[in-house]
């Protein structure tokens, strides 16, 4: 193996998934050069895969210019229906206190948002991409991270300030390299997948799950629209099933006529798969973040998988930037891990609840499921504990070292499903029309913040910005009032707004030093 080591400057991303692409082409957007390294010989088109991306994710996939593309060629949903039988327990639908330009949901086939997310990636001339390269060993040193690659030709070496590694949930190489535990379970129970293209009807707006249908009794089915007239089935099978067996006896075809009837269809795609539930012991291990399913794996049920791996995507690439920018010290990092660790510590909470009700695996929990789900049909109480997947949110960073707490804007714990927080340090500020001036193209609050760390005020700013930081005051970009409403602005506040769009702190228009400090907060405590 080649052992001349190759310095590319500014970040090393491993793997070429969604959260690979999108780290890269945020870190590319503050100017950072980046190269991608992935194992495989090119872009795997098969399947599925993860189709529902969130709101939040179609905000930050726009900042890089591919979020309207992707909410434009998705399937726009806004209803969730839950099923016991035949018996509808309820409905969801999702509260948003702004107005935001996406939807709620949008369901497309991963493979399409990577071929999307590729095109900018092609268009960015601070990005290369290196198929074919297996990580064999990562070094670091107090300067920089060195990464070992076999490749067709022979070998890599590659060296960096720092890297993220997005390796996936098959990256163990990448783990064990980085000395990290990979901790947690996996289920017994296998779920079969089916895209299949048909006309479905009402199926075509709404995701629709079902607790023991008549068609699969005992178990669980999920319903999904996707582009194109196909729909992703997800039906929960024994331990012991199998596919190939089911093909060939009919099975497989009587399965699905259960559900769509006599309509002609065509199946795509088909796979078996298990559920994970798996958390690294660190997600930063000195220069290198590790993001994504690489970092953490979780039931897809509420579809908190890759859309938050996307978030720790984001969260990864402003904070490196703004250290290789010279913005921040590198200790700034540390957030990283403290925020995205605490973000994965709730999807796991909140799938790993979903997965024990949906397979239970003692005759108490089984008996406790069912009187759950008999009562559910009559009482309306009961339905708020049926679980069938609270859906993807993004986390509140109410305890993070970078948010300055308020006396009275506290936060209240996790809302209702389908509804938003109210706007207090941590959580992810609500988006709102703006007319920023010499700035026709921006026309949204998210659009704004992404520019560096933003203050803003119900008056007269006040205060002078710094490198990365801008103000401006409420009244002179609100001309509809809206943005006033959604952030509940009042007078005398100053609201500071990190580059990811989460609110880190409410403080006086005139208490300038809290308002530096907020600031400074923020920036990782520089000097």
């Amino acid at each position: 193996m080649s052992s001349r080591v190759t310095v590319v400057g500014g970040v090393i991303v491993i793997g070429a998934g969604p959260v690979g692409q999108t780290a890269a082409l945020l870190l590319a957007r503050w100017g950072v050069a980046v190269t991608v390294v992935d194992e495989r010989p090119g872009r795997d088109q098969v399947g599925s895969r993860s189709i529902c991306q969130q709101r939040d994710v179609l905000d930050i996939w726009e900042a890089v210019g591919a979020g309207r593309r992707i909410a434009d060629e998705g399937v726009t949903w806004e209803r969730a229906r839950t099923y016991y039988r035949d018996t509808e327990l309820f409905c969801l639908t999702f509260a948003y206190p702004g107005r935001s330009a996406f939807p709620p949901f949008v369901n497309i086939s991963q493979a399409r948002t990577e071929e999307i997310l590729d095109a900018r990636i092609a268009a960015s001339p601070l990005i290369t991409v290196h198929w074919g390269h297996e990580v064999t060993g990562i070094a670091q040193d107090g300067d920089g991270v060195t990464v070992t690659c076999r490749t067709p030709d022979g070998g890599a070496v590659l060296r960096a300030p720092y890297a993220i590694a997005c390796a996936g949930g098959r990256g163990e190489p990448v783990r064990r390299a980085l000395g990290l535990t990979f901790a947690g379970r996996s289920f017994d129970d296998h779920f079969l997948i089916c895209d299949l293209r048909a006309d479905l009807g009402d199926f075509a707006r709404e995701r629709r799950f079902y607790f023991d249908p008549a068609w699969n009794p005992g178990r669980q089915v999920l319903i999904h629209p996707c582009p194109g007239s196909t729909y992703r089935i997800d039906w929960q099978v024994p331990a012991d099933f199998d596919l190939d067996a089911e093909r060939r006896d009919g099975t497989l075809e009587r399965r699905i006529r259960q559900i769509i009837g006599d309509r002609p269809y065509e199946i795509v795609w088909s796979s078996v798969y298990r559920f994970h539930s798996r958390l690294v012991d660190r997600m930063r291990v000195g220069r290198v973040l590790v993001a994504g399913d690489c970092a953490h794996l979780v039931a897809p049920f509420g579809a908190r998988g890759l859309n938050s791996g996307v978030q720790d995507a984001e969260n990864a690439a402003w904070k490196l930037a703004f250290v290789l920018r010279g913005w921040s010290p590198p200790s700034l990092l540390d957030s990283y891990h403290t925020e995205r660790m605490a973000a994965a510590a709730e999807n796991l909470a909140v799938t790993g609840s979903t997965m024990d009700f949906l397979v239970p695996h003692s005759g108490a929990a089984r008996r406790r499921r069912l009187d759950v789900l008999e009562r559910a049909l009559t009482d309306p109480a009961a339905r708020a504990e049926v679980d069938s997947g609270r859906l993807a949110e993004p986390y509140w960073y109410v305890d993070s070292p970078l948010t300055t707490p308020h006396p009275t804007r506290v936060f209240t714990g996790r809302p209702a499903r389908g509804q938003a927080p109210p706007v207090v340090p941590g959580v992810l500020v609500p988006d709102a029309p703006v007319t920023v001036p010499h700035r026709p193209e921006v026309t949204r609050l998210r659009q704004l913040v992404r520019d560096g760390i933003l203050v803003l005020t119900a008056g007269d700013p006040g205060v002078a910005p710094g490198a990365p930081v801008r103000v401006l005051s409420i009244p002179d970009i609100d001309p509809t009032g809206l943005l006033a409403e959604a952030l509940d602005a009042r007078p005398g506040e100053a609201y500071v707004i990190r580059p990811d769009g989460h609110l880190a702190a409410v403080v006086g228009c005139d208490d300038a030093p809290a308002l530096s400090a907020a600031v400074c907060r923020v920036l990782g405590g520089p000097s």
